[in-house]
């Protein structure tokens, strides 16, 4: 039996294909271990959102191939994409696999190590993808691909143009999470609403015909372009359906002037709204209250210290998020961002993250209190933490409680 051992780096949307490409040799015989142990085989997912994504994705080859002279090592994602031959050169490495490519990768190592051949599942532009091996959660991969070419983004040449497969073939995937046993999926893509491009359909038909599927309690979306989150399917996830009142968001900037120049298809007033409308049709008096997660970019090309202020005064005053995800721009070759001559300097980049770093701390602290005393509903996960255990309720807090095995993967009432 040979060992395999994989790295994700990066987003959910890599994890959901790894976990596929592991379920995938687990049949062939191949065993699954730790990469920190060494194995036979090394397949690495990478990542290429940031410069610091691609130095920590040839790190780790590099650490690989040192520890395991011998061992083959197989390398994907999105950084394998954009620099496929700067992957080749690197010493150790025995094949690459760009987005077009991903079905081919068990084949390859089948082919590899055992001489054996496979027909893959999924040979098309898209490649299905489901995470497993969790007792409670499930990412499903629902989307891939890009059209939107935000001026400081890579991701589309990473990952292609917007497709998907039909709804008719989702169905039987979230069936087969559902069967496992798993209570929670958490939708996933590039551009999750975009949902449809390729088939005709659209990304609310896909919610809807997924909240029908006997077995799954609770679903999240990943993340959704606020353009893309209609009124309509708002109504809709608070009528009183599986979806959860837990929204990831993508603002990027509270500034109009540098939503324009990044290329965002909204501005601060129309952003503004949507999250006002999902507060108005979701909150009542002493219920939960919705978890909203917003992506920001800080240091932009041409981002004065005025113009940041306007994005900080915009999430502290405005948004007022429970949670901030904050990225210090990274310059990336082949974008029109890059090109630019008024780039932000590093310490300004470093100063203006910590100040939203703290905001971010603050506004969760308050979000935390504002739902203490709140019925709310957690599903509680298996790992034992010295003694306790953890769970999400709905709108993302997490909550601990002593070990109990028997509250595995069941959704329990509590008081928060």
């Amino acid at each position: 039996m040979k060992k395999i051992a994989f790295i994700t780096l990066g987003c959910k949307l890599n994890y959901a294909e790894t976990s596929t490409y592991e379920r995938a040799l687990l049949k062939e015989g191949f065993e699954a271990v730790s990469w920190t142990k060494g194995a036979d085989v090394f397949l690495v997912n990478t990542c290429t959102v940031t410069e610091h994504s691609d130095k920590k994705s040839r790190n780790i080859i590099r650490k690989l191939h040192r520890q395991n002279p011998e061992s083959l090592i197989f390398v994907t994602g999105c950084y394998a994409q954009l620099k496929k031959a700067e992957i080749e050169a690197i010493e150790g490495v025995t094949a690459v696999f760009g987005a077009t490519e991903k079905s081919q990768i068990v084949p390859s190592i089948l082919a590899k190590v055992g001489g054996k051949e496979y027909c893959p599942e999924g040979a098309g532009r898209f490649f299905p993808a489901y995470s497993s091996g969790e007792r409670t959660r499930s990412f499903l991969k629902v989307q891939d691909g890009c059209d939107y070419k935000c001026h400081y983004c890579t991701v589309p040449y990473a990952r292609g143009e917007s497709r998907n497969i039909p709804i008719a073939e989702i169905i039987p995937q979230a069936e087969a999470i559902a069967a496992e046993g798993i209570k929670e999926v958490v939708l996933t893509g590039v551009n999750t609403g975009d949902f449809g491009r390729t088939t005709g359909e659209t990304f609310f038909d896909l919610i809807k015909e997924l909240n029908k599927v006997e077995g799954i309690e609770r679903y999240r979306i990943s993340s959704i372009e606020p353009n893309l989150l209609t009124e309509e399917m708002i109504d809709w996830i608070t009528s009183g359906t599986k979806f959860l009142p837990h929204y990831h968001i993508p603002l990027q900037s509270g500034c109009d002037t540098i939503l324009r120049e990044m290329g965002r298809r909204y501005d601060t007033a129309a952003f503004a709204h949507k999250i006002q409308y999902i507060r108005e049709r979701t909150e009542v008096p002493g219920g939960p209250k919705v978890f909203f997660g917003i992506d920001v970019i800080v240091g932009f090309p041409g981002e004065t210290d005025e113009l940041f202020m306007e994005t900080y005064t915009f999430l502290r005053d405005v948004v007022r998020p429970a949670f901030i995800h904050i990225f210090p721009y990274s310059r990336r070759a082949g974008t029109p961002a890059a090109e630019r001559k008024d780039q932000v300097q590093d310490c300004k980049k470093t100063l203006r993250v910590q100040m939203l770093e703290e905001l971010s701390a603050q506004l969760h602290a308050e979000f935390l209190e504002s739902n203490k005393g709140v019925a709310e509903q957690v599903l509680f996960e298996s790992t034992d933490r010295k003694g306790m255990m953890e769970g999400y309720t709905g709108n993302y807090i997490r909550i601990s409680r002593p070990f109990d095995p028997t509250l595995i993967g069941k959704i329990v009432d509590i008081t928060i």
